[in-house]
């Protein structure tokens, strides 16, 4: 049976909404076992509001807590006893198959390369969340952070991975990928990305379609977009703002008068249909691509729904058999020039 390693102490609501997103996933998922980390008497609390299958979690005691103002590096390598590092420790002692934290980001990156390090040919891994668009299944995003600075190998290496997390996890057969930049045809964008993109023209296993704009993004027009992650994540913040401030005016604008109340109602059905499709919740965390192992960051303000999605990614990315996929996209392009494994720098 697979087992899900989980940083039940990691988040902003941890370990209540982990617990109790734990338990969703369990209930929807009947073929995987969870073992949280994190502080034992806390979390048996926790579980004791709970009817489930005492067969299918297990605690591992982890008392320390890494928080988002510890230095990444540090934190990872002093707190030993963290439930970040005790959920990697799982993975790199085979106690675990797939992992899921919604701690702080620099230290499960760090936590990811420094315990787990990277499938043989991938030069850097990234972070891919899934972002919600116009088609209603979202498109994929990588790079959203994780790498500021890239070279063309390691652009060609996210479309590789993203295109092999597609089909394994969401079962996207042939995703459409395309490559972000200022315009779509061949001579935009600066030197790297004018040359990225000659490259993944000859890239075997993917299906590119060249170059798109930031507003393909939620259009739903491509399923991969591959980014460096200094662009993906101004992107991505830029989403986020975008959906906040619609939201926003609606609701002022709804609240103004007796009137707007009452047009408000006739068309609650429709805005809560709309808010259902963008909601991040629904489309889980930001997968770390490349490591040796699944690993599915959450986000850090995640309730217990959300919580559960991320859950269920790990499973399928293990089921889907991730790391395997990536592996093979990567050898069959190792020596195609510009896609092998050149740049090593973290």
């Amino acid at each position: 049976m697979i087992r899900i390693a989980i940083d039940a102490m990691g988040g902003d609501f941890a370990p209540k909404e982990q617990v109790k997103g734990t338990i969703l996933a369990l209930n929807e998922d009947k073929d995987f076992i969870a073992v949280l980390c994190g502080d034992e008497k806390t979390l048996k609390a926790e579980l004791a509001a709970y009817t489930y299958d005492t067969s299918r979690v297990e605690i591992v005691h982890a008392p320390e807590v890494i928080t988002n103002d510890d230095i990444p590096t540090k934190a990872v390598r002093t707190k030993k006893d963290s439930s970040t590092v005790a959920t990697f420790r799982l993975l790199k002692e085979e106690k675990a198959d797939a992992a899921v934290s919604g701690g702080a980001t620099g230290a499960v990156l760090t936590a990811g390369v420094l315990t787990l390090g990277r499938i043989k040919g991938v030069s850097r891994p990234a972070l891919c969340p899934r972002i919600p668009d116009l088609s209603g299944r979202g498109t994929l995003l990588c790079d959203c952070g994780a790498n500021l600075e890239c070279k063309s190998v390691n652009l060609v290496h996210f479309a590789l991975m993203a295109s092999a997390y597609a089909e394994a996890v969401y079962g996207w057969k042939n995703p459409r990928t395309g490559l972000l930049n200022n315009g779509t045809e061949d001579h935009k964008g600066d030197e790297l990305h004018r040359e990225t993109n000659e490259i993944l023209k000859t890239v075997q296993g993917i299906n590119y379609v060249g170059n798109v704009e930031g507003r393909d993004i939620m259009l739903g027009d491509v399923d991969v977009v591959v980014s460096d992650g200094y662009t993906g994540n101004i992107a991505l913040k830029s989403i986020e703002g975008c959906g906040k401030a619609v939201s926003g005016i609606l609701k002022r604008e709804f609240k103004k008068n007796l009137f707007c109340k009452l047009r408000a109602l006739l068309v609650k059905d429709v805005l809560n249909k709309v808010k259902k499709s963008a909601d991040y919740e629904t489309m889980g965390g930001a997968v770390f691509l490349g490591l040796t192992k699944p690993v599915v960051k959450a986000h850090g303000n995640s309730k217990a729904y959300g919580f559960s999605v991320c859950i269920a990614q790990a499973v399928n990315a293990v089921r889907g058999d991730l790391a395997g996929r990536i592996k093979t996209l990567l050898e069959k392009n190792v020596e195609k020039e510009g896609a092998g494994e050149a740049d090593t720098e973290q």
